[in-house]
């Protein structure tokens, strides 16, 4: 069964780090199978909506999903990242 990592950032705190993660993070994701749907700002938003930064990245698997994140690669990027931003991470299964 399909799943999907999506990421909503709250706040970005230092755009030098965000860089520093996004240029170790999507190459990690990928190696690790994920393939990235979407990563920009909603162009709309409805009810309780937040126009925060969205990434949606698609996995074979729930565990394919949670490998790539424990990965040594991913966990690079984190380091990375350092308190960058304040995101909501999770990993949802497909239909």
């Amino acid at each position: 069964m399909s799943a999907y990592w999506i990421s909503l950032y709250k706040e970005i705190v230092d755009e030098d780090k965000l860089a520093a993660y996004a240029a170790l993070a999507g190459p990690a994701l990928r190696a690790a199978g994920g393939t990235f749907l979407a990563r920009a700002l909603p162009e709309l938003t409805y009810e309780a909506g937040e126009k925060t930064r969205t990434v949606l990245i698609s996995f074979d698997s729930v565990e394919a999903a949670q490998a790539a994140h424990d990965s040594a690669a991913y966990q690079a990027a984190l380091a990375a990242l350092d308190g960058g931003a304040v995101r909501d991470l999770r990993i949802v299964p497909g239909l």
